[in-house]
């Protein structure tokens, strides 16, 4: 197969009827699947209603079936069709926080979408992306467009139009290029079908920006303890993964530094995932700022660029400093221990 690869202008003005969203949006309505930019991360987009799209989505990601797919919305009215009923608080957070990177967990009704996008579930999660190209395409197909992240299964998600070529050229009918994401991690995903809202995912939006607007949130079980099952089925798989093993640091510099030597001296080529304030601390074989500590929105940004880069480098093993896990640091530590496989060493 040949992957189509249309490029366009995210600033131009009438996207919706610019030829390259019009021929992609022809690819989703004929249940063709196409890549497609969103603030996160890129998405795997396909006709949601379409047992034959979401199966093209699962068979070029080599993703598990009973993963369930986020579906895309480009209007608040378009969830009518397909959820028994909209919560207050989830009208509220929709108010608040679309579009933008939050996706909400509703009750379906049933034969209206794809089985096998919802997993089988009798629960939909739904987002309205924040971007003006994503937001074009949904509005020209006019269709719930289902779509992870647009890479093989359990590798870091894509954030720019040459990730989503690496991981599924050939494999997928178009990618819609419409520059780099800007968020970095994928979006929060927070259960709203209980009377208190429970993050199943956390993401572009924050706990503690949630609570502000609905009171108590609650975090997923498995969030804060490993041996909890997952309440979200997507969550039990390692996710993010470069090429070499990932081994998350609980300790000072000088700890880190030991750790690097002791691999050296194996014959290791040893990568450091670091932050500008301390890459030149390390004697590492490859030493890569993610973002800046101060700033932890930019190392959200620069995340899944940066274990793809190692991937580049060829290490043999990569060590990565910490983060707190507050506000998007939540999101940072939660992608770096999937990727890690929950490996940490602490000092």
């Amino acid at each position: 197969m040949n992957t189509k690869v249309w490029k366009v202008d995210k600033h131009v003005d009438n996207l919706e009827n610019n030829p390259q969203v019009v021929d992609a949006a022809r690819f989703l309505q004929e249940n063709e699947v196409v890549a497609l930019p969103t603030e996160t991360v890129y998405g795997l987009g396909g006709n949601a209603e379409s047992d034959v799209a979401v199966e093209k989505i699962f068979a070029a990601k080599g993703r598990p079936s009973d993963n369930p797919l986020i579906i895309h919305i480009a209007d608040k009215k378009q969830i009518n069709a397909f959820v028994t009923e909209i919560p207050e608080k989830a009208e509220i957070l929709m108010e608040r926080f679309w579009p933008g990177p939050l996706t909400i967990i509703f009750k379906k009704k049933d034969g209206v979408l794809s089985d096998k996008a919802t997993g089988g579930l009798d629960t939909v999660a739904v987002r309205m992306p924040d971007h003006p190209v994503a937001l074009a395409l949904l509005k020209k197909c006019q269709l719930p467009i289902a779509a992870p992240s647009a890479n093989s299964s359990g590798k870091p998600s894509p954030t720019n139009a040459q990730h989503v070529i690496e991981d599924l050229n050939g494999k997928i009918a178009g990618l819609l290029d419409g520059g780099s994401t800007g968020v970095g991690v994928e979006s929060t995903v927070l259960d709203c079908t209980e009377e208190i809202p429970v993050i199943l995912r956390p993401g572009g939006v924050t706990k503690e920006q949630l609570a502000e607007v609905v009171g108590d949130v609650h975090l997923d079980a498995a969030l804060i303890d490993e041996t909890s099952k997952p309440k979200a089925p997507g969550m039990k798989y390692q996710h993010y993964a470069p090429n070499a093993p990932l081994y998350l640091v609980n300790g000072d510099k000088s700890f880190l530094q030991r750790l690097i030597e002791e691999k050296q001296e194996e014959g290791l080529r040893v990568g450091v995932l670091a932050t500008a304030e301390s890459v030149g601390a390390y004697q590492s074989d490859v030493t890569i700022a993610c973002g800046k500590r101060s700033e932890l929105e930019s190392v959200a940004t620069a995340l899944y660029e940066t274990l793809r880069a190692f991937n580049q480098e060829k290490v043999d093993i990569i060590f990565s400093e910490m983060f707190p896990n507050t506000g998007v640091g939540h999101a940072i530590m939660n992608r770096l221990q999937k990727a890690a496989g929950n490996k940490i060493i602490n000092e």
